[in-house]
């Protein structure tokens, strides 16, 4: 018997492959003491490389693997998203107190390593090769929530991120066994192949299977009601992780959430739909009211995600191109409005005694090159023109109105119409208010400990936190008044699937 040695398209794992030699380059430096603080720019450095290999391999569809892998443009394109907000994450870390507690070449190899199980997340396309990324993924997220360990609610932060995670990794588990079990394969394409004989609601197991997947990915992604963890995590962790959480965890969650859905459970699409309607409905609610009396501009932007989780799932729902291209559009806009509003928080957060209570942006009024990144940062979460957040809920507005679930578009407005009482409760909060800042230690509320390290006054004003806030911002504006270039890059992942 002649064993046949699997064919390997080395140029479309090239961006695997550099990433996985980048983290392992960046690990050394905490080895070798001349070169620690060479960590950051050689992340840089690495996610750099890696972007531009994925866009060489931009247009081209290919499975990698032996079928467990599929590199096309809807993977390609979230993996652009996490590693952008890798590169902020990078630029936002600088100075930061859990780096050097952690160990620069420890703390920026962690983040890449989460960075290599987003893009695994991104190509994935059988259960085996799923349910490795999403712990590759995931592992590195754990520890870095629990870096800034002279913070008792950062070392929280982690050890809940660790329990909630676990438990959504096991069920994400026993719902593949299922389903494996129910279709007699772990690719994606052969579970459709064999739920479809007997169709879903045909074999409780092949249901149960799924609805075991469903709730897993809805932990990983913060969709109520399996959201319980995000304020806490979001408020504990250190401030860059929770930008980069905040936006490339949920990019690459919703990546594979849309192939398992529309790929392996393509057949049964009416049955799952109403399911996944409702979770959008309920997380839009949810994250809606739960921000309304936040103090904590962390855990209000927590709540936020909850709620822009269940926008960005409601393009899932639809099961068509238009939806997937509106999801893609808004995952990115996202990532712009949310980066923008980090790098502010985190600016006022080294800079006033107030950590990331509201109280730390009154008056920021007088600092416009700190207020107007989260001025439009604000109004583009709430969805208000000339931002690309207007244009994104458009566009899911149109694909939910197209596919019979114009209910669901209400969801999204009257969310919208209730998102602004938080929103534009922030924009107050620096335009209308006088600055009030006392000197002495820093009281004991959201976002500040009597043991965090002494403030910084010169801290927030660095280049490295007001160059990506204005970056950020300035895309939020051109992407809300010239559309194009992103609804095309959106365009592009909606037909690789379709």
């Amino acid at each position: 018997m002649n064993f046949n040695a699997p064919h390997i398209d080395y140029a479309a794992l090239s961006p695997v492959l550099a990433l996985t030699a980048g983290l392992c380059l960046v690990l050394l430096t905490a080895v070798f003491k001349p070169l620690r603080r060479t960590a950051p720019g050689l992340t840089l450095v690495v996610l750099a490389a890696t972007a531009g290999l994925l866009i060489w391999q931009w247009g081209d569809a290919t499975s990698l693997v032996s079928g467990a892998l599929r590199l096309d443009d809807l993977a390609i394109s979230i993996s652009l998203i996490a590693i952008l907000t890798a590169g902020f994450a990078v630029l936002f870390s600088i100075r930061e107190s859990a780096v050097e507690q952690a160990g620069s070449g420890e703390y920026h190899a962690l983040l890449l390593g989460s960075v290599l199980g987003m893009v695994l997340l991104a190509q994935a396309q059988n259960l085996v090769s799923f349910f490795i990324a999403i712990e590759t993924l995931s592992i590195p997220l754990y520890i870095l929530c629990a870096t800034n360990m002279r913070r008792e609610k950062s070392l929280e932060s982690g050890l809940k991120y660790l329990i909630v995670g676990s438990l959504g990794s096991a069920t994400l588990l026993y719902g593949m066994a299922l389903l494996y079990g129910g279709s007699g394969s772990t690719g994606f394409a052969g579970i459709a192949a064999g739920i479809s004989k007997e169709g879903v609601l045909g074999d409780p197991l092949v249901l149960i299977g799924i609805a075991m997947v469903a709730v897993g990915l809805a932990f990983k992604t913060s969709i109520a009601p399996f959201h319980q963890w995000t304020p806490d995590v979001y408020e504990g962790a250190p401030s860059p992780i929770t930008g980069f959480m905040a936006v490339a965890t949920k990019a690459a969650a919703f990546a594979v959430f849309v192939r398992f859905f529309d790929v392996a459970l393509a057949p049964q699409v009416d049955e799952w739909q109403p399911a996944l309607a409702v979770l959008a409905a309920l997380s839009i609610v949810i994250g809606n009211v739960g921000a309304l009396g936040q103090d904590s501009l962390k855990r209000l932007l927590g709540y936020s995600g909850i709620a822009q989780a269940g926008y960005i799932l409601a393009g899932l729902v639809v099961a068509s191109e238009a939806g997937v291209n509106a999801l893609v559009f808004y995952l990115a806009g996202y990532a712009f409005m949310t980066l923008a509003a980090f790098a502010v928080v985190i600016a006022r957060e080294r800079e006033t005694p107030y950590g990331d209570d509201i109280r730390a942006v009154q008056g920021l009024g007088q600092e416009p090159l700190l207020a107007w990144p989260l001025t439009i940062s604000m109004l583009g979460l709430a969805g208000l023109p000339a931002t690309v957040g207007f244009i994104g809920k458009l566009y899911l507005i149109e694909a939910l109105v197209e596919g019979d679930y114009t209910w669901l578009a209400v969801f999204i407005a009257v969310g919208t119409m209730i998102s602004l009482a938080y929103y534009l409760r922030v924009v107050a909060a620096m335009w209308m208010r006088p600055g009030d800042e006392p000197a002495g230690a820093a009281p004991a509320i959201a976002g500040a400990s009597p043991e965090a390290d002494p403030i910084d006054p010169e801290a927030g004003r660095r280049i490295y936190l007001v160059a990506p806030a204005l970056l950020a911002a300035a895309a939020v504006v051109f992407f809300g008044v010239i559309p194009q270039p992103l609804v095309e890059f959106a365009e592009h992942a909606g037909a690789s699937l379709f």
